[in-house]
């Protein structure tokens, strides 16, 4: 019942800001929503696609999104969503530990930092790079000085775009069908019950929005997050193999 009235108050949070982007012809800016907050907004999207609205998580196929209510041809200028990039390092390399997602976000968190101000945190060896709110930014360059016993620098960067490409693993799956449910179960090498359970929960999305039908037919090109596993995009033409099973290429992000 409390996760419903949460849902429902997201909703109503969303539709003001709609709603006062066009009545005072402004753009208005939601915080980082996740995928879970992301499905609500979709659920509302019918009654206010007439304010106009864009996603932006800061870089492509982001994660957690904010939304922009207004359209641009509409209020004749452009506003950019105010979202920096911040570039965490160890101030010495060689000694540092190897921190996960987990880590940096609790770290985050540990500064009092509400979790709308923040969006992806891509992690690498041994560094991270952290999408936030643009107010936020210096407060965090200034406060984040350490994750678990390691010591760190926190930078704004403007050149993240090459350094966060991420090169999924490409393979070829064979399906009985194209039903989200058995892709799923064929990628992640999961069992019938174990899918059926991520449907229950909420926990598959498919291009950003809650899919609760697990018999859903996917197409090339979509993107399908089963959270606590990974994403994974469709590529290529579905192919019909010798014994009638479908072979399909999947470009697989952990």
């Amino acid at each position: 019942m409390d996760s419903e009235k949460q849902a429902l108050q997201l909703q109503k949070r969303l539709q003001e800001m709609a709603d006062k982007s066009y009545t005072q012809n402004m753009f208005t800016f939601t915080g980082f929503l996740g995928m879970a907050e992301q499905a609500e907004f979709w659920k509302i999207e019918r009654q206010i696609a007439h304010v106009g609205y864009v996603l932006n998580g800061g870089r492509e196929g982001a994660e957690r999104q904010m939304v922009r209510f207004g359209k641009v041809e509409e209020l004749g200028y452009e506003v950019p969503f105010p979202i920096r990039c911040l570039h965490i390092e160890p101030l010495m390399r060689k000694f540092a530990e190897k921190l996960t997602h987990r880590d940096f976000l609790g770290a985050l968190m540990n500064l009092g930092i509400e979790r709308s101000t923040l969006g992806d945190i891509i992690v690498g060896e041994k560094e991270a790079y952290l999408f936030c709110v643009d107010t936020m930014a210096q407060y965090i360059c200034d406060n984040l000085t350490q994750i678990r016993h390691t010591h760190v620098t926190c930078t704004i960067t403007e050149n993240y775009e090459e350094l966060l490409q991420e090169e999924p693993e490409v393979r070829n799956v064979q399906v009985a069908s194209m039903r989200v449910d058995a892709v799923i179960a064929k990628v992640y090498n999961k069992s019938r019950n174990e899918c059926l359970e991520l449907f229950r929960t909420g926990k598959v999305f498919v291009d950003g929005r809650l899919c609760e039908n697990n018999a859903r037919i996917l197409k090339g090109g979509e993107v399908i997050n089963a959270r606590g596993f990974g994403k994974f995009q469709l590529t290529g033409e579905v192919k019909e193999t010798r014994k009638g099973k479908l072979s399909v290429t999947v470009a697989v992000f952990r």
